[in-house]
């Protein structure tokens, strides 16, 4: 896996204002979680480029005013609109012990379901796994050259060595599903001769009950004489 660098400086002050005013000069407030003692720092945001705008997993070497270690980005929060990055938080990680990442999936192969018409869905872009730092991998390659018309890859169907699935085993990952607009036309052709029976049908009766009406005509008029 790849290693992204970050140079962080220690926070003295932990405040909402310090922090807002951290981001308004263009900086991360971050904290590292791991080892004997949690680390509060800033780092600017443009070095998160690499690490957040991507789609594969990378290790991070932090360099903290000269203190170095190896960690993973663990939880990252966004603006709600403007999407700026507000905060992050890094764990420690050492080669003995295992880890907990989740890492994007990439789809390869070509669905038979998608040259009969089928739409390929994505349905998980990662997939959480639990194992040690030398096994986790950039992206997992999901198969999808044997997926049919509502097939679909399921958590339970991957399988990578040194690396432990952690998502539900029936949770899909991709599937082959039907367009909406042909389930719309094949509902409409399904709908349409039972729609024609019923008026067929509705024609006799109106036409009885219109012979009906005129047959109790002459008996009304011999009531009035």
């Amino acid at each position: 896996m790849k290693t992204v660098e970050i140079v962080g400086y220690k926070r003295a002050n932990l405040g909402k204002s310090e922090s807002k005013r951290l981001r308004e000069e263009g900086n991360v407030p971050c904290v590292l979680y791991g080892g004997d003692r949690q680390v509060h720092f800033y780092a600017p945001m443009i070095l998160f480029r690499e690490l957040v705008y991507t789609n594969e997993a990378h290790f991070v070497h932090l360099n903290i005013e000269g203190e170095e270690c190896q960690a993973i980005l663990q939880e990252v929060q966004f603006h709600p609109v403007s999407e700026i990055i507000l905060h992050a938080d890094f764990l420690r990680i050492e080669e003995n012990r295992k880890i907990k990442m989740s890492i994007p999936v990439r789809l390869v192969g070509r669905a038979p379901g998608v040259d009969k018409g089928g739409l390929l869905v994505r349905k998980r872009a990662t997939l959480k796994v639990y194992g040690y730092p030398k096994d986790m991998p950039d992206h997992i390659d999901v198969d999808v050259s044997t997926l049919d018309f509502h097939h679909a890859v399921k958590v339970g169907d991957m399988k990578v060595p040194g690396l432990e699935f952690l998502d539900p085993k029936q949770s899909a990952i991709a599937a082959v599903e039907v367009p909406r607009a042909a389930k719309m036309a094949a509902e409409a052709a399904a709908a349409a001769p039972a729609e024609g029976g019923e008026a067929a049908a509705a024609a006799p009766a109106a036409a009885a009950g219109g012979e009906a009406k005129k047959a109790e005509a002459p008996k009304k008029e011999e009531g009035k004489k």
